[in-house]
């Protein structure tokens, strides 16, 4: 703004370099707190580099190493020859308060880069052309990347973490959990995770029609309704409204088919069921959902974070991942880096908020055009990277997906499959669902009441599900 000196603190940044030349371990200190760039003072940001640079060798940073680096680099006389270097230690007596002077530089230089910041946006915001939704990505970005580049978490003594892992296995052999985290509503996928759990970033991918988002939703509705540890349930749609979310969970909630929700044509029952049973869940107001299409890395964190800190929200499904945009920043890469930046960012805001996120995911047509039809990691669309950045990837795949409806044997139809093909804290399982999408429905029907009490409460192997699958007295 005219009329105004950038915030600068010149003779707090002559003391944090006079300390580092005269207190050793000092430059340790500041280097966790400033960059290079930090310092306003140009002679102070090439005299900072140079001791950088002698970290980087290990040489011991003095003013006669300074000065020898300086000459090096071809910068002692831009900076005002050895002597300015010399009057750096004159006025500091003692090096004990460096980490706080060194904050006080970084707060000033904050300050620098939101007025520069907010000054580009205010020109560009004046361009008759510029897309004021890519300059909000462009700006939203920029404070981003400022406050996670420049605001981050200290390391913690082991002592500390044990302490605090003691303490919560404590409780949990007190209480005698064996789902710790968001529960999945499924037992045996419970027993494999023991439920969903923070920080983690969860892909579950299926190619279309197969049922991924009615699974979804199911996991939405699971934690959020769970008898003694709900959950809330935020739910990101960029391909479905608000409204056709609702109808879905309607569906599943009061088991009326999609189909006559939809048209409107079922029996007056059915429309008693759903008033009742449906305005029963929403006084909880368990589940938020949020149908932003084209849905940029920069809106989800703004929107996740709102879920969370206002509303509570403890569990985040994204429908689906290819749907979203990284925003002005990405555009310039090619599809495959824009998924890649994408992937990268929501694992960053899964550990930033401490929840469980999960992303659906499209497979790519090749799972198609091998024998069998299961889904591999190297099926994942458009990035490799998703499978570096999860946690967890998961495929949901049906035996009747590839079939001619003609060759598909009644206990056939619904028969699904969840395969955990990576788990980084776990085993990999196949586990045997079975689908009942006309009324947006997965169940297991080897842990429910009904089903065979040899298999109740018990993991179910692949081979023995495919044989239970075959029988007709499954209880649905």
């Amino acid at each position: 703004m005219s009329g105004y000196l950038p915030p600068q603190e010149i003779e707090m940044e002559r003391a944090v370099l006079g300390a580092i030349m005269l207190e050793k371990g000092a430059f340790d200190i500041v280097a966790e707190i400033v960059k290079t760039d930090v310092f306003y003072n140009d002679a102070h940001q090439k005299i900072y580099m140079a001791m950088s640079r002698l970290a980087e060798k290990l040489s011991p940073i003095d003013i006669l190493t300074v000065v020898g680096e300086l000459k090096s680099m071809g910068e002692l006389e831009n900076i005002g020859n050895a002597y300015y270097v010399t009057t750096l230690t004159n006025n500091v007596v003692s090096s004990a308060n460096v980490e706080a002077h060194a904050r006080i530089i970084l707060q000033k230089y904050m300050s620098r880069e939101l007025i520069r910041i907010a000054a580009v946006a205010m020109t560009e915001s004046y361009k008759q052309e510029q897309d004021v939704f890519d300059l909000m990505d462009t700006v939203g970005t920029e404070f981003f990347n400022l406050s996670a580049g420049h605001l981050k978490r200290d390391f913690k003594p082991i002592s500390a973490a044990y302490s605090k892992e003691i303490d919560e296995l404590q409780v949990r052999t007190t209480q005698k959990l064996d789902v710790t985290g968001v529960h999945t509503g499924f037992r045996s996928l419970d027993v494999l995770t023991a439920g969903w759990q923070n920080t983690d970033f969860i892909i579950i991918a299926a190619r279309p029609s197969v049922g991924k988002t009615a699974f979804a939703l199911n996991l939405a509705r699971n934690a959020a309704y769970h008898p003694v540890k709900p959950v809330k349930a935020g739910v990101f749609s960029l391909e479905m409204s608000t409204g056709q979310v609702t109808q879905r969970l309607m569906s599943a909630a009061c088991e009326v088919p999609l189909d006559a929700i939809r048209r409107g044509k079922f029996e007056s029952w059915q429309l008693e069921t759903l008033r009742n049973q449906w305005n029963e869940k929403l006084l909880n107001q368990n589940i938020f959902i949020d149908d932003t299409p084209g849905l940029s890395i920069l809106e989800l964190r703004s929107k996740a974070r709102k879920m969370v800190n206002k509303h509570g929200v403890g569990f985040i499904i994204i429908d689906y991942l290819q749907l979203m945009t990284a925003g002005a920043d990405g555009k310039n890469g090619n599809r495959e880096q824009e998924i890649s930046k994408i992937s990268r960012q929501i694992k960053a805001l899964a550990k930033e908020i401490g929840i469980p996120i999960i992303a659906l995911s499209q497979l790519s047509r090749d799972v198609e055009k091998r024998s069998g039809s299961v889904p591999m990691l190297s099926d994942l669309r458009e990035s490799g990277a998703i499978e570096q950045d999860a946690d967890m990837v998961m495929f949901l795949y049906r035996d009747d997906y590839q079939k001619n409806e003609k060759e598909v044997d009644d206990t056939v139809k619904g028969n699904t499959y969840l395969k955990i093909a990576k788990h980084r804290n776990g085993r990999l399982e196949t586990l045997a669902l079975k689908a009942r999408l006309d009324v947006q429905i997965f169940e297991e029907p080897f842990f429910m009441e009904k089903a065979d009490e040899n298999y109740a409460g018990k993991l179910i192997p692949i081979t023995q599900a495919n044989a239970k699958f075959d029988q007709s007295n499954l209880p649905f």
